[in-house]
C-alpha cells in the first residue's frame, strides 16, 4: 500500500515537472491548434483508443473501490514522461511495433483481472501500464509538428486521455456487475486487436 502510493506520487511530481518544463518552452501563437492536435490524436487511432479505455476497464476490476484512480494515475505520469522523451531526441526503434505490444498486454491484463485462477499482484499490473504509457507517450510526442507548442499539446493528449480512462472505469464498473461475460469478450477483443496491430506493422 505504501510502496503504491509513494510510485503514484512520485509519478504525478514527475509529470508535473516535466509539464512545467514544457510550459516554459511554449510558443503562446501555436498553444490553441497545439490543444487541439493533442485533444484528438488520442482518439484518431485504434491502438491509442483501446490501451486508454483498457487501462481503466483494469483499474476498475483489479484495484479496490478507493485505490482505481490509480491505474489512470500512473498511466498518465508516464504518458507525459514518454512524450518528452522525443523532445530531447529519444525514440525506440520498431515503437509502432512496441505500441501494439502494449495493447495486446492491457488486454491480457484485463483477462487476468476477472480471472479466478490468475493472480497478478498489483505493482506488477502497474509496471505493465507505466511501462505502456511511455511507449504511447512517446509515439504521441514523436508525432509533435514543428513550431508546436508542447505544453498545449499535452494538455491536449493528456485531457483526452483522462476522458478515455474515466469511461474505462465506467464501462468496467457496469460490466462487472452480473456481466463478466462481455467483460471477457472485450477484453478478449483488445488483446486480439493489438495482436493485430503487431502483425500489421512487422
Amino acid at each position: 500500500m505504501h510502496k503504491l502510493k509513494t510510485l503514484v506520487r512520485h509519478g504525478g511530481l514527475a509529470a508535473l515537472a516535466l509539464f512545467a518544463t514544457g510550459a516554459a518552452q511554449a510558443h503562446p501563437g501555436h498553444d490553441t491548434l497545439s490543444l487541439v492536435d493533442g485533444l484528438t490524436h488520442p482518439l484518431a487511432g485504434l491502438d491509442h483508443l483501446l490501451a486508454m479505455v483498457a487501462v481503466g476497464l483494469w483499474s476498475a476490476a483489479a484495484l479496490p473501490p478507493g485505490r482505481r484512480l490509480a491505474g489512470p494515475a500512473v498511466f498518465l505520469a508516464m504518458l507525459l514522461v514518454g512524450a518528452a522523451l522525443p523532445q530531447f531526441g529519444l525514440v525506440l526503434p520498431g515503437l509502432e511495433a512496441g505500441v501494439a505490444v502494449s495493447v495486446a498486454a492491457l488486454g491480457a491484463l484485463m483477462i487476468a483481472a476477472c480471472s479466478k485462477q490468475t493472480i497478478l499482484p498489483t505493482p506488477a499490473g502497474l509496471a505493465v501500464i507505466g511501462l505502456a504509457a511511455v511507449l504511447h507517450g512517446m509515439a504521441h510526442g514523436a508525432e509533435l509538428s514543428p513550431g508546436q507548442s508542447f505544453a498545449g499539446y499535452a494538455v491536449g493528449f493528456m485531457a483526452a486521455s483522462a476522458v478515455l480512462h474515466g469511461a474505462g472505469l465506467a464501462v468496467g464498473g457496469w460490466l462487472l456487475a452480473g456481466r463478466r461475460w462481455a467483460w471477457r469478450v472485450l477484453a478478449g477483443g483488445v488483446g486480439l486487436s493489438g495482436l493485430l496491430m503487431l502483425a500489421g506493422r512487422l
